[in-house]
This record gives C-alpha cells, structure tokens and sequence, in this order.
C-alpha cells in the first residue's frame, strides 16, 4: 500500500475488524510498535476467515512489509511473534506453502546483516520441516555457517539452529544430510564444553547408526563429545558397527534389547548394516571369497547369497563378480571400513609407488624422443 505505516495499521485493522477480530479500527497505541502487535495478534483470524488465498497472503504480505521497516532494537521481539503465528502449520493443509513463502519473503526482505534474521530463519527451517517443505528451501550448512559469523550468533544459538536443521532433515528423510548437520554440531563444542554435549554425542551416533548410507563410522569416535560416553551402552555399539563382526552385533541385540528398541534403532535394518559392514571388512585384502564363507559369516540361508551380495554391491562399498560355477565371489576392490594411521600409510606408499613408476616412464620417453629426431 503507498501509505504511511500507521495509515497502512489502520487499513489493516479494518479489514481485520469485517473478517471478526477483536480489534479497534483505529490505532489505539503511542507507537507504531505497539499497534503493528495489535495488528499480529489479530492477524490470527485470517486463517479462519479468509478463503481467497490471494487476499490472505496479500494481507500478511502488508504485515510482513510492516515489521521489515523497524529498527532492530524494537524488532526482533514482534519478529519472533509473527514467526510464531505464521509457523502453525495445519497437517496437510495446502496454505503451508503460503505461511513459508511469507517466512521467506520476510527472511529476503530483512537487511543481509540483521541478526533478527536468525529468528526468522529458524522459524523457517522448524516450519519447512514439519510440513515436509524442506526441499523448498534447501538449506546449505557451509551458507548458514556464513550467515551465524554475519551475523554474529553466539555459538549457544548456532547450536540450537544445527539441531533445528538436524531434526528438519529426519522430518523429510534426508538422512545423510541430518548425519552431517549433527557432525557439525558436534565439532562446535571445544575440550571444555565436550562434557555438555552427552544428548547430542547420543543422538549423532543414532542418527548415523540409522542412516543405510553412512557406512564408515570411525570418525565418530575420535570426537570429544563422543568419548565422553566411552563405557556407555551407545558408545559400545557405535564401536560394533566400527569394527566388530555381526555375531558381536547379535549378542548385543539379545542381552540389550530394549536398549535398542529404546534408542529407535530398527533390529532388522540394522543386522543388514552389519552384514554390508561385516563383508566389506571380509573383502580387505582377500581376492576372492567363497558362497559358503558368505553365508556362514553372514549368517543367512544358502538360497539367501546371491541376493545379499547384489545388495552389498548397489552400496558401492565392494566392486565384486559372482562366479555361479565355483560358488564364489571374485573381489575387485573394497572400500576401507576404517580409514586410521595404517591406511594412510599405505596409501602414500602406493602413491609414492605411483610417483616412482611415472618418473621411470617420463624418463624413458624423454631418452627415445632425441632417438626419434
């Protein structure tokens, strides 16, 4: 509207007052504050009352614009309680997507260096994943680690946006991406706040357990706020799934079973896991492995072979060929199941292997070239 701000409160409340509100027609407040809150709280009955969707979201549209223009000191307050109202979503409620676009306009339209912007974009964030809208507005982590230091969130509010964006993630099966938000998380603690972060050590490495993606796990157990559960219950199966065999997983499941249906892990689900991970870790350094090998180590029926071998080969975490005749497993290459100080080595001497070989070859071509001429 090309009106003063106060003329546009007042055109708002009239037509907040035909659609039922209980709101006084003209501005009753000193400043323009305090009647814009009026406006948001009223502003509730739109949703009830107006059934044009373009009337509706050009409604909250002047609202959004309202809140936009005020400084900062005053601002974050009415902010936050216009994020609040706009993010309750209604389960299959197609005007979601009009409450996140007015979150978004309202994120776009604040100054790039406004810290009021953190409320909106959590509110944003919670919002998208609740609705299963998180597609919409693909949160990148290294983009919001840019926009924390512009504008310069303490590391308490940090953390509580990673775990927004980690829950936000699971909402909308986005696993992989949830397991790297909860590993940033967890790297904002230091050696003196490690201590703290016991829930969410816990819920990282059931985050990642859960994921049939994340495959190497021994990173987790070198972060500090994960070796604070050493001799827990959680931090003894993380180092199963790090290094043990799927008999090890077996007898954890049958002597803690309710630990396991307690921390949401699905059994099934995750005997699969530990077979994937018990062959990979079967495939190191072995060139070809036997069907009956396979089954006794994986525990499965002979009929069963095949089709987990196939299984285990669309995880790209083997390169394998099944030789039907002999019954065996022909391997081709193996990713590491851990990757510490023994693999690195190996792979510099293979590199520095590599370095030596093309220098005798570079050698070779430069003394035949002058022979050439």
């Amino acid at each position: 509207m090309d009106l003063e701000a106060n003329e546009q409160i007042i055109e708002l409340r009239k037509q907040l007052k035909l659609k039922g509100a209980n709101i006084s027609e003209e501005n009753t407040e000193a400043t323009l504050e305090g009647n814009l809150t009026q406006v948001i709280t009223a502003s509730d009955v739109l949703w009830k009352e107006e059934p044009n969707e373009i009337h509706l979201e050009s409604a909250f549209n002047s609202i959004v614009a309202l809140v936009m223009v005020l400084p900062y000191n005053t601002s974050e307050t009415i902010t936050q309680d216009l994020c609040d109202r706009l993010g309750r979503i209604q389960p299959n409620d197609k005007r979601n997507i009009i409450r996140l676009r007015l979150l978004n306009n309202l994120f776009n339209g604040l100054d790039e260096s406004s810290p009021v912007r953190y409320v909106v974009y959590s509110s944003l964030i919670k919002m998208a994943g609740q609705a299963d809208l998180l597609h919409v507005v693909n949160p990148k982590v290294d983009e919001v680690k840019g926009w924390m230091i512009k504008w310069g969130v303490p590391v308490a509010k940090v953390q509580t946006l990673l775990r927004l964006l980690h829950e936000a993630f699971l909402d909308c099966r986005q696993s992989e991406r949830a397991t790297k938000v909860m590993l940033e998380l967890l790297s904002t603690y230091t050696e003196e706040t490690a201590s703290e972060a016991r829930a969410d050590a816990h819920r990282c490495i059931v985050t990642s357990l859960s994921d049939p993606n994340t495959l190497l796990l021994d990173h987790l157990l070198s972060l500090k706020p994960v070796r604070f559960l050493e001799g827990e219950p959680i931090h003894n199966l993380l180092t199963i799934f790090v290094t043990g065999k799927l008999s090890q997983y077996l007898d954890f499941a049958k002597n803690n079973a309710e630990f396991i249906s307690s921390i949401g892990l699905n059994h099934d689900q995750s005997v699969h896991k530990m077979r994937v991970l018990s062959f990979m870790q079967l495939s190191e350094g072995a060139s070809e492995i036997s069907f009956e090998t396979v089954q006794r180590e994986m525990q499965l029926q002979p009929e069963e072979v095949e089709s987990f071998i196939i299984d285990v080969v669309r995880t790209k975490s083997v390169q394998v060929r099944i030789d039907q005749m002999s019954r065996r497993v022909i391997v081709c290459g193996t990713s590491q199941r851990t990757f510490g100080k023994q693999q690195w080595q190996l792979l510099r001497d293979q590199l520095d292997s590599w370095q030596r070989s093309l220098g005798l070859i570079l050698g070779n071509l430069q003394t035949i070239t002058p022979q050439q001429r």
